[in-house]
């Protein structure tokens, strides 16, 4: 599981003052772009292979809210992966009260031009190391 913390922007606060909710969106992409990162294959470098990693699906369960300047740890693990398709899950926890914000998973394809392909023959290296994350 690799973890990714930011601090909530005052700019993501909606009227009432709490982190809207199109903004847990936003964070699971940024927590997914730094987790490949930390991988050893960036986004960027998949990209210049020629591959992208389109959202196929996502899906978000809010529990609480969080607030402007609360610091989120946003824990980041594989669940499913079949070389074709991949779904990370996301725990949104708010490190400023120790609960959960909101608990998430979203789902990708790899896609070379405009044909979805399999990262075990295109980019085995990535491959490897995401199936060595995976919790599944």
């Amino acid at each position: 599981m690799f973890t990714y913390t930011r601090r909530a922007q005052y700019h993501e606060t909606d009227q009432m003052g709490v982190i809207h909710h199109s903004n847990y969106v936003k964070w699971m992409e940024e927590a997914r772009i730094s987790f490949m990162d930390e991988l050893g294959m960036s986004y960027h470098a998949l990209e210049e292979l020629g591959i992208v990693s389109p959202v196929t699906g996502i899906s978000v369960d809010y529990k609480r809210p969080a607030h402007f300047d609360d610091e989120i740890e946003i824990r980041v693990g594989v669940s499913k992966y079949t070389g074709v398709k991949l779904e990370i899950s996301y725990e949104m926890y708010d490190r400023t009260n120790e609960k959960v914000c909101a608990n998430a998973v979203s789902c990708h394809c790899f896609m070379k031009g405009s044909r979805i392909v399999s990262l075990k023959r295109e980019v085995p290296e990535l491959d490897e190391l995401i199936k060595n994350n995976c919790s599944e």
